[in-house]
Parts: C-alpha cells; structure tokens; sequence
C-alpha cells in the first residue's frame, strides 16, 4: 500500500514531505490489456492517482499516460506507444511551492518524483499541494500582519503564545514610527504657520500605505508562484511607475478639485497637497515592489517585507515630500 507523508512541525518544506511513495509502475513492453489486468490486481489506492507511469528495469523513468488513455487505448497496443514524457519533473530535495507552482502552471493533478539518476520515488498529487497552498497562504498573511506565523489553530492557541507572536513585531513598528513623529516636530514651525496642512497628514499617509500595500501583494503573489524573479526588477518598476503616475494623477485630479471648489481652500495650499499626493503614490508603488524583490535576492521572506513595514517607510517619504514642497510653494 503507498504510504502518504504528512508535514510535520520541524520538517524540511520539499517535496519528499508530501509525496506519495511506490506508484504503480508498468513495463514499457506490457500490452494495454496487461497493464490493465495488473491494475485490477493491485487495484486503484485510496491516494489519488492519475496516472500510470513507465519505467525501465532499473527504474528510471520514461513517460506516462493518464487511466483514460489507458482504457480508451487499443488492448495491444504497447504502453511504449501510449506514454508521453510527463510534463514536469520534481526532485525529492524541492520546495513544496515549486511542486504547487508546477501543477498551477501545467495544469497537471499528479506530478511524477525522481531521483538524481532518473528513478521514479514517488508522485506528488493535488491534494498534498492543497494543504502546502493553505499552510504557505495563512503563513504570509499572519506575516504581512506582523504576527508570528503559528502552526497551530486559532482556537488552540493560548493567549500567551498570541501576546509572544505579535508583540515584538509591534514593538518594532512603534519605534520605527517614532521617525514619522520626528519629522512632524522638525516641521514644527511649518506647521504652525500654515495650520491648514495638519489636516491631511492622515490622508496622505494612510494614501501611501494602502498604494504600497497593494503593489507588495501583487509582487509577492508574482514571487511564490514563480511568475518573476529577482532578474524581472526593471520590467517590475517600470510597470508599477506606469501604474503609480496613472493612480496617483487620478487622486491627485479629484483632490484637487474636492480642494479647491468643495473645500474653497488656497489654491497654493491645494497644489501642495495635490502635488505630495501624486509623488507618494508613486514612490509608495515602487517601494512596494522592490522591497519584496530585495528580500527574495537576499533569501529573506518576502511577505516580511510587506504592509507593515512599507506602511512605515511610505509614511516617513510621505511626510519629508510633504513638508519640503510645502517649503517651496507656501510662506512659512
């Protein structure tokens, strides 16, 4: 009977993990009407199987055919001429999501396991990748939470576990948000001299954090499934900028507007915040891609690298970027 693995806490995340040992290999001289005569002999395990896969006599792997090619091929027909090459391989030693970014990409429900010689080990199926993709996901979104990822379920988790799990990363953010604070009490004076620019210092760092957020988790899904890469940062950027100028024109046009004919406000103090407006959008869109990008260069999780700490970087960028073409336009 094969014997399916399960993950274990402390166990290495590939593929050896979740795999499905001995699957059924046939003999690439055995007839259709053989294959299927063994396979009523042995009969369909309770893991799922797909396929059917050849091999030679020292087990190396030569092709596959799925149980309906089998039973809509020809009784003599040699399962030499049914196979195909399998349109993926995995190693033993692979991390589980590369199996998951396979099947996503192949559209395969099976993938085939060899060795370093080419032997057949094992097979990975959808439903060991379903369990790797809920894991992965609660994982990256407890960490682009700022929470310590926890293997055990919510209910099951005491209270003092949680306050271990979140406190440190809160303790971090506190301090790191002592630099927006900073900034505000280095432009004191600016504002007390135009009150008028205390009152959407909330909207342009919420603004920022939200456009960061919402390019770290579309890089960050990009790199788990595989989708790009390090190498891919300029195609990244330029994309991001293009959507930062589209979005941040937009808010920027109808903030404007709200201003300076819903709100009656100076049109300099307007155009400052107009201008401060589209300049945090789009740095928040370049630095929520390539702060996940330098963390996957440097091996690091790149869901650490998401809402919060963005959240933190845009603030302070939004603030400096405020104050100075405040400078600039107004008297202070």
């Amino acid at each position: 009977m094969k014997k399916f693995i399960p993950f274990e806490s402390g166990a290495l995340e590939t593929v050896e993990t979740v795999m499905v040992r001995d699957p059924l290999i046939l003999s690439p001289l055995m007839r259709a009407r053989e294959a299927l005569a063994r396979l009523r002999q042995v009969g369909v395990p309770r893991d799922f199987m797909a396929n059917c896969y050849v091999a030679d006599e020292g087990g190396r792997l030569l092709g596959s055919f799925t149980l309906r090619e089998l039973v809509m091929a020809p009784d003599h027909r040699r399962l030499d001429q049914v196979m195909s090459p399998p349109p993926a391989l995995l190693r033993p030693e692979d991390d589980r999501e590369r199996a998951a970014a396979l099947m996503d990409r192949t559209g395969c429900v099976e993938l085939p396991v060899v060795d370093g010689e080419g032997r057949l080990v094992g097979t990975v199926t959808a439903g060991g990748v379903l369990e790797v993709l809920r894991e992965e996901a609660t994982e990256d979104m407890e960490r682009m939470a700022a929470i310590r990822p926890s293997e055990r379920l919510y209910l099951q988790t005491r209270v003092w576990d949680l306050y271990r799990s979140r406190v440190l990363w809160l303790l971090l953010l506190m301090v790191s948000a002592a630099f927006t604070g900073a900034i505000i009490t280095h432009y004191e004076a600016a504002l007390a001299a135009q009150v008028a620019l205390t009152a959407f210092i909330p909207m342009l760092m919420d603004t920022g954090g939200n456009c960061g957020s919402q390019s770290s988790v579309t890089v960050i899904r990009g790199l788990s499934l595989g989708e790009i890469g390090f190498g891919d940062w300029w195609r990244v950027a330029w994309k991001e900028l293009r959507v930062g100028l589209l979005c941040g024109v937009t808010l920027a046009g109808v903030n404007l507007i709200r201003l300076t004919v819903l709100g009656h406000l100076e049109l300099s103090v307007a155009l400052v915040v107009t201008l401060t407006l589209l300049v945090t959008v789009v740095a928040s869109k370049l630095l929520g891609c390539f702060l996940p990008l330098a963390a996957s260069a440097l091996r690091l999780d790149p869901a650490v690298m998401a809402s919060p700490l963005i959240t933190t970087i845009s603030d302070a960028i939004s603030l400096v970027v405020y104050f100075r073409i405040a400078a600039l336009l107004l008297p202070l």
